[in-house]
């Protein structure tokens, strides 16, 4: 049977008028808390459409882009665009002008809305790019003039005709790429983040604790399309408050976590890895008997239900305010032995798969008697899938697949065949109900004899050691020799900082984690395992939902190839 889905002005409506006086988003500033309660968003949003259609007579559909980091306000930018009629285009505010020139060249907006510490890239890329006619400031400060005016001094008008655009119009544009050539947009539709929200609304309510007073807390970027409709439009139309942070450092997260009583947190694995860690070193620093009772119960958890997990591990939850209740991890695989460690420790982490192109969530893990960490959880009820029996590539079809790449029907047609199916590049098995994740197409790594290796599965037993921040794995084209332009596995690890001062030089270290990945690499086929191991103290560049950036990875290895 067809979905029947309800507009996005009465869903807006409708929760505005259940939830006026709770607090839809707020962050922490040099003043204290910036929170906007659903009537003040609803408010805002009403003053900004309003002045894009009464004052700077903005037609309907055309495009305004959003160059900011996360604030209360960029909900006002959305929700604003959304009356107005508008393709709203988030930007990734660190990427260069370079890059943002790129993908403003491809959408051409009207419109660019900055935060005040963007503002000057802003003004820069209106310079650069002919269709910006007007800037406006998110936030109040010392740029605003007649010509570049904030949300908060513009009109106090709040009527105007809201403009409904059809199901199947395009809603967002979030580009994936801009860093050389035609950046690559995908279309996100209303009937996508309509059905992603309805998609979602079963699995959180088997997910979420009944709670009205439901505080969650962000640390993914707006332009992130996992946190636009699901940390975003989905946890708002549930009416839960929700709250960004400018800092990722553990006990900053932790504070604002204390403060505001959250119970549930949308990250990215890299988070998880990042705090697990933390936790870890500050148990170190404890005396040996205190060690020796957490490794104790760390071992009796197992056997406990959650409940008494919670109460075994008092200690660690009193550091995120004794309200947490779980995580929405997704943008990246989540290493199975930190999932394991936060479940052991009585807080449970729900993995998500998903892809731009999907609006994005295709699986979602809901169950919380689910041992196996390594699986994405089972496909959302809106989506049909099937595996191709010749690569082993996942394929789905479904309301929130895309409508396609902005202005490159080209590419649109190299992932979405003529029945509608997209090919998520992906290599995944289904079994028992259950996704998993194997590895990506294009990661994939082709020796000499044929043999095929997927670096994802060699970085997973990488990861089992606590001693790797960070851990690569890549092909590489050996030069010269018989096996001259033939791939071979390359690996680059990042060891922690704890673990690399434990020795008096860069060599010792090397020595030190060559041995190691040695060992570890027994577990593989001898196929398998990586014939160059290159040893870096620096970080390994990433995306801003912390990916690593293999083809950079790559560049960086060029030269320490032997």
């Amino acid at each position: 049977m067809t979905q029947k889905y309800e507009s996005i002005f009465s869903l807006l409506e409708k929760t505005t008028t259940i939830n006026q006086k709770k607090v839809a988003l707020g962050m922490k500033n040099l003043w204290g808390w910036n929170e906007l309660t659903y009537k003040g968003l609803s408010l805002l949003s009403e003053r900004l459409a309003a002045y894009l259609i009464n004052d700077l007579q903005i037609a309907k559909g055309e495009k305004l882009a959003i160059l900011s980091e996360s604030l209360p306000e960029y909900g006002v930018c959305v929700f604003g665009s959304v009356l107005a009629g508008l393709t709203i285009v988030p930007l990734d505010n660190k990427l260069t002008i370079y890059e943002l020139t790129s993908i403003l060249s491809s959408c051409e907006p009207t419109v660019l809305m900055t935060s005040s510490k963007n503002y000057n890239r802003a003004k820069e890329l209106q310079s650069k790019i002919p269709s910006i006619k007007h800037i406006l400031l998110m936030e109040a400060c010392e740029h605003e003039s007649e010509q570049t005016p904030s949300l908060y001094s513009i009109p106090a008008n709040y009527t105007a005709k809201w403009r409904r655009r059809p199901l199947n119009d395009t809603a967002l544009i979030i580009y994936t790429s801009g860093t050389t050539g035609a950046p690559k947009g995908v279309q996100t539709t209303y009937k996508n983040m309509l059905s992603q929200m309805y998609g979602m609304r079963k699995v959180l309510r088997s997910m979420m604790p009944k709670n009205k007073e439901m505080r969650l807390l962000s640390i993914l970027p707006m332009n992130h399309l996992f946190e636009m409709t699901v940390g975003f439009f989905t946890m708002l139309n549930h009416g839960y408050s929700v709250y960004y942070t400018s800092s990722l450092k553990p006990k900053d997260v932790l504070d604002i976590m204390q403060e505001k009583k959250i119970r549930f947190m949308v990250t990215v694995p890299a988070f998880l890895k990042l705090l697990k860690s933390y936790f870890e070193s500050e148990i170190s620093k404890k005396s040996q008997m205190y060690q020796f009772m957490y490794n104790l119960k760390y071992h009796l958890a197992k056997f406990m239900p959650f409940f008494v997990r919670r109460l075994m591990f008092r200690t660690i939850h009193r550091l995120y305010g004794r309200h947490f209740y779980g995580y929405i991890s997704g943008g990246a695989p989540l290493d199975p032995i930190v999932g394991a460690w936060f479940k052991r420790i009585g807080v449970r982490i729900f993995q998500g798969y998903g892809l731009s192109e999907t609006s994005p969530v295709v699986s979602m893990c809901n169950n919380l008697n689910q041992d196996n960490m390594r699986s994405v959880g089972p496909i959302l009820d809106s989506y049909e899938a099937k595996i191709d029996s010749d690569t082993g590539e996942l394929l789905v079809k479904g309301p929130s697949v895309m409508k396609g790449y902005y202005g490159r029907q080209d590419l649109t047609d190299e992932v979405l065949d003529s029945d509608g199916w997209f090919h998520t590049g992906d290599i995944a098995e289904i079994r028992n109900g259950l996704l998993y994740i194997t590895g990506r197409i294009k990661n994939m790594i082709v020796l000499s004899g044929g043999k095929k290796v997927f670096p994802e599965e060699v970085e997973t037993v990488m990861q089992q050691s606590d001693n790797f921040a960070e851990v690569c794995v890549v092909g590489m084209p050996k030069a010269g020799g018989e096996k001259d332009g033939c791939e071979e596995i390359v690996s680059i690890f990042v060891p922690t900082e704890e673990y690399a001062n434990r020795f008096e030089s860069f060599e010792e270290l090397e020595r030190a984690v060559i041995k190691e990945v040695k060992t570890l690499s027994l577990q593989l086929a001898p196929y398998k395992r990586p014939i160059n191991i290159v040893v870096r103290r620096e970080s390994l560049p990433r995306t801003a939902t912390s990916k690593i950036k293999r083809k950079e990875v790559k560049a960086l290895l060029t030269g320490c190839v032997k």
